[in-house]
């Protein structure tokens, strides 16, 4: 341990860095902070997490920037290439690794985690022995729950090309729950009129999906994970999945999809597409994949609630005679929507992102002629599969109650995992 430099903590990092670079004579911005993304922290908790497995860009961006930071916070002590090239030996960092979810010290593959959210495909994969090696989200607040938990800052904009260059070159599977955008098949449709072949480029140019097609194209890892919503099959007469399973295929991966409910693993009704593959250059086509076939009980929602919830997240007055009101006038004009009561002794609806805004599609019922409630923000990771050790209460409710939304369902997540993993190690 380098005695003349104190460890270094998460909390250590402010959001901004007023660096002077005396070189070119200017103040330059340096963002480490959760709200800043495509920073420097990410880069340099990579480093931490992942010496030996990632690329000489990485490790050279990592050094630079560990370098401009030590100078900056202990200007009167050596920043030494000894201490850059280990900073955990040097006693620096050691809290970036006192986190909930570490990873496993003999892994057995790695992954990368693409659209990570707020790190539910990350538990899945880690469950079955994995590694992450890159992970890349967008959203300020869904970074910092990330950080908390496995202590990496994830990278932003996965468009980008800066991003990008941080991917290991060699990595075993890809996961990611991209967003769903609509696909232009108009100019592919024109280009087969004309008897041309069309690369997966010009099939999905300018939508998430082709970014993901990219690195798949230019890494090849073994196998993918993918997940949607169970629209993506029907989305534009079916014309949206069908570029999708046609890109994949040219790029030479065998495909295996299935919509799967999450409520054979958490008390709640949410369809999802899975989409796995393997790459036919390796397995040929011929790897034993197959989903798993639940064999769970059925979950009840009184499974995942607090015995003793705060009294703030029980509907106003107010709230709950608007939500009555507009169920009873949908009702008349025969229209399904409304608050959804949930039966204790059975499932909810599905949790959407919006859920913050009034807890309408799941409510509890209370006793003693008290109003419902909405879910607390730790029921609701619960009801996505994450267990109580999760750490949710580094952002604001609201930011907690959009991270649960918009994730996977933990659980489900797993036993997909573990078949693809299972069926990969298997060559």
């Amino acid at each position: 341990m380098n005695k003349n430099i104190p460890s270094i903590h998460l909390t250590d990092f402010p959001e901004k860095i007023t660096i002077k670079d005396t070189s070119a004579g200017k103040v330059q911005i340096y963002m480490y902070g959760p709200k800043s993304y495509d920073n420097q922290l990410a880069v340099i908790t990579h480093y931490l997490h992942n010496r030996n497995l990632i690329n000489d860009f990485s490790i050279k961006q990592a050094k630079k920037y560990l370098k401009e930071y030590l100078e900056y916070k202990f200007p009167k002590i050596e920043v030494t290439e000894d201490i850059l090239h280990d900073p955990i030996q040097a006693g620096l960092f050691n809290d970036f690794f006192q986190i909930p979810f570490p990873d496993p010290i003999d892994y057995k593959f790695t992954f990368i985690d693409l659209f990570a959210g707020m790190g539910g495909f990350r538990l899945a994969m880690q469950a079955q022995g994995g590694k992450c090696v890159f992970s890349s989200e967008w959203n300020p607040f869904a970074q910092k729950t990330y950080m908390a938990n496995f202590g990496e800052m994830p990278f932003g904009d996965i468009t980008k090309e800066e991003t990008k260059k941080y991917i290991p070159e060699k990595f075993d599977i890809l996961c990611a729950g991209f967003p769903c955008q609509p696909f232009s098949i108009a100019g592919v449709s024109k280009k087969k009129s004309l008897g041309r072949e069309t690369g997966f480029k010009d099939k999905t140019q300018g939508t998430l999906f082709f970014d993901v097609a990219e690195i798949l194209n230019r890494h090849r890892p073994k196998a993918f994970y993918l997940e949607n919503v169970k629209n993506l099959v029907s989305h534009d007469k079916g014309n949206t999945f069908k570029v999708i399973q046609s890109t994949l295929e040219e790029l030479e991966y065998s495909i295996h999809y299935q919509v799967m409910d999450g409520k054979d693993y958490v008390p709640q009704h949410r369809e999802r597409i899975m989409i796995v593959g393997f790459d036919k250059r390796r397995y040929k086509g011929k790897e034993e994949f197959r989903f798993p076939k639940a064999n769970n009980p059925l979950k009840k929602i009184q499974d995942i609630l607090d015995n003793y919830p705060d009294p703030k997240y029980t509907l106003s007055d107010k709230l709950w005679t608007y939500l009555q009101n507009y169920a009873d006038k949908h009702k008349a004009k025969g229209n399904g929507f409304g608050f959804g009561l949930v039966d204790l002794n059975g499932i909810s609806r599905t949790l959407s992102a919006r859920y913050y805004k009034d807890g309408s599609e799941i409510l509890i019922p209370q006793e003693n002629g008290m109003n419902p409630r909405r879910l607390t923000p730790r029921e609701c990771a619960r009801l996505m599969g994450y267990p109580d050790e999760y750490i949710i209460n580094k952002v604001s409710d609201v930011q907690a109650y959009r991270q649960c939304g918009n994730s996977v369902v933990v659980p489900l997540i797993t036993a997909v995992s573990k078949q693809i993993v299972q069926t990969m190690l298997t060559e």
